[in-house]
């Protein structure tokens, strides 16, 4: 039965959920839209932090995904799957959530405030003496060590805590029926989110509200404003906290046998090179893992660009951080009208490659409009634009850029998230579990990582982001290209598999091939 037919057509385009599902749906919902709302805080906040800081700019966000974040990913899937081989799914979603506020809780009342003393300038100083420029990003992370962390922590939250914890909970009650209904309405809270907090964070950067009602939080302007909005993440985490014990004491009805597998802690022993072992005898985990790298590398390689732009405009930290936070509350509002209207009835209406094959094709066509803009800024095209608008070419530019992100980031939020969160729904619980820990755990952590390699070698030769963009460029179109091929392989799986209602399940005893997945598998009805 359609959606249409079982809601009418208002409902089923706003709101198909029956009266029997609000209470398990609801609370999900919420806690979706503020571990949103506290990431899209978390990443404007860590990008006028570091990009900002003293000796900084955009060329250190490569250097801090490689030799940081992923080291970082690494440990935190270790602690992931240490947990979960001990302790309930719920339980574990308490000890990385308390994990990640006491941080954000000592970097906003600790760590900030002592940066002076903390950072080792003097000694970052004579570093950028004595090695090329191309160091400086590297250089930039160890100087800054305290704000390195925070935008670590930042990228941890939307790995760990949105994408493993949250989207791996609501996969394991959600059937695949259900997600088509569900998800979409999850994607237009997470836009909703994006709209909010980035609101709050250009009127806190701005200071509308005036200096004396911040004066408690810190000497200046912005001081004021980034332990103010690390105490809005903390709360928003607290409440996240208790609508998630409310949601399995009172929502869940744990009577249902399909669920019972969420009160003990799982019986499938978890470890890092299991898991990655696993993930590498699936094809069809393969390819979700290469949909995951790619996006994260074309993503990464497009926002260092951007934002070396963007810190050239605004090089103040509240400037830069109010300018992100309209940015934000643009890919919201474009996002939820694209969610609202379009994504539903794409993912309702049509198969998963047509849907999922949506995400390469826009951010294609977006990167192509701004790296020609780049090319071409001093062109006479381009000098007329902004001579009409009355700006500068940087001014140009930067805009160009930032409807660049503006659109691949609402169509990662409302068409990406969802085709890639359908595609682990039809398989068994172990390969769930294991496949989600391995490729949201570490293989976006190693897409994110690619982009800053790249990025970081053509730094190396070239010794500014604005020489490097040419290659940059032409990196992009061979990782949309391998995005595509990917998402055809995994649609033609997922719609058999879906077809034929069998769950993939990794069987170490054969290896005898299958139709569907050769070389690992047997499938069970």
């Amino acid at each position: 039965m359609s959606s249409t037919k079982e809601f009418g057509t208002l409902r089923a385009l706003l709101w198909p959920v029956h009266k029997d599902e609000h209470k398990r749906f609801v609370p999900m919902l919420i806690i979706f839209f503020l571990i949103c709302f506290n990431y899209s805080i978390l990443r404007a906040s860590k990008d006028a932090l570091v990009v900002t800081a003293p000796s900084s700019g955009a060329e250190a966000i490569p250097f801090i995904k490689v030799w940081a974040i992923l080291p970082m990913a690494l440990l935190m899937t270790l602690l992931f799957t240490r947990l979960s081989n001990r302790l309930t799914r719920e339980n574990v979603f308490y000890v990385l959530m308390s994990v990640f506020l006491a941080f954000f809780l000592v970097f906003a009342f600790v760590l900030y405030p002592l940066r002076d003393y903390l950072h080792p300038h003097g000694l970052a100083d004579r570093l950028q003496e004595v090695l090329p420029i191309g160091f400086k990003g590297l250089i930039a992370i160890f100087r800054n060590w305290t704000f390195t962390a925070f935008y670590i922590m930042s990228e941890m939250w939307s790995t760990m805590i949105m994408t493993v914890l949250f989207w791996g909970f609501a996969n394991d009650v959600t059937s695949v029926k259900d997600a088509k209904r569900f998800y979409v309405l999850l994607g237009v809270a997470a836009n909703l989110s994006t709209i909010c907090s980035g609101q709050v964070s250009t009127l806190i950067s701005r200071q509308v509200f005036g200096n004396n009602i911040f004066s408690i939080f810190g000497a200046d302007d912005w001081s004021q404003a980034i332990i103010l909005l690390n105490c809005i993440v903390i709360f928003s985490g607290v409440l996240c906290i208790a609508l998630f014990k409310w949601l399995h004491v009172k929502g869940l009805g744990y009577n249902s046998q399909h669920l019972s597998f969420l009160k003990e802690p799982t019986d499938i022993k978890m470890g890092l090179r299991k898991n990655f072992a696993y993930l590498a005898k699936s094809k069809y985990l393969i390819c979700i893992a290469i949909i995951v790298v790619m996006y994260n590398i074309a993503i990464n390689l497009v926002e260092v660009v951007w934002k070396n732009q963007v810190k050239e405009l605004y090089p103040g930290p509240n400037d830069f951080n109010a300018y992100m936070g309209q940015v934000l509350t643009a890919i919201g509002i474009v996002a939820t009208l694209t969610a609202i209207f379009v994504s539903g009835n794409l993912i309702r209406k049509f198969s998963w490659t047509v849907t999922a094959m949506v995400s390469p094709i826009i951010i294609l066509i977006t990167s192509i409009g701004f790296f020609s803009f780049l090319f071409f800024n001093d062109s006479k095209i381009s000098l007329g634009i902004a001579a009409f608008f009355a700006t500068s070419p940087l001014a140009i530019g930067v805009f160009f850029g930032s409807l660049q992100n503006c659109l691949a980031r609402a169509c990662k939020y409302t068409v990406f998230d969802s085709t890639k969160e359908l595609a682990f729904i039809p398989l068994s619980q172990e390969s769930k579990l294991k496949g989600k820990s391995a490729i949201d755990g570490v293989g976006s952590r190693l897409g994110k990582s690619g982009g800053s390699i790249i990025h970081q070698s053509l730094l190396m030769i070239f010794g500014t982001v604005t020489l490097s963009t040419p290659y940059v460029a032409a990196i992009l179109l061979f990782a949309i290209g391998a995005w595509m091929v990917a998402v055809r392989s995994l649609g033609r799986q997922f719609n058999q598999l879906v077809a034929q209602n069998e769950t993939v399940v990794v069987d170490e005893q054969r290896t005898d091939a299958t139709e569907l997945e050769p070389s690992l598998l047997k499938t069970t009805n």
